[in-house]
């Protein structure tokens, strides 16, 4: 599984696009597929949750009737899911 702090976003999405350019091309192994299956899932998990935590950050961004900006504290569920829809794609 992967950990959260141990990978950054953008190394996370690095990965999960050559696991995608991996099994479109089909040259992997039923088994390699579906591990690389598998990790795609785990990193697609790390990426969504990441872009959750920025969005909610930034949605409690607002600027006061006198132009400051004002940071409110965030108060995010933990089983909160993205307020759009997601596509669904390959992971």
């Amino acid at each position: 599984m992967v950990e959260k702090k141990s990978i950054s976003f953008e190394e996370a999405l690095r990965e999960l696009e050559d696991i995608a350019e991996k099994l479109e091309r089909g040259t992997l192994s039923l088994e390699d597929s579906i591990k690389a299956y598998e990790r795609g899932m785990e990193l697609k998990k790390v990426c969504s949750e990441r872009l959750v935590d920025a969005e909610a950050k930034i949605e409690f961004l607002s600027k006061a009737p006198s132009g400051e900006i004002v940071k409110t504290a965030v108060k995010k569920k933990k089983d909160e899911s993205p307020s759009k829809p997601v596509e669904e794609d390959l992971f």
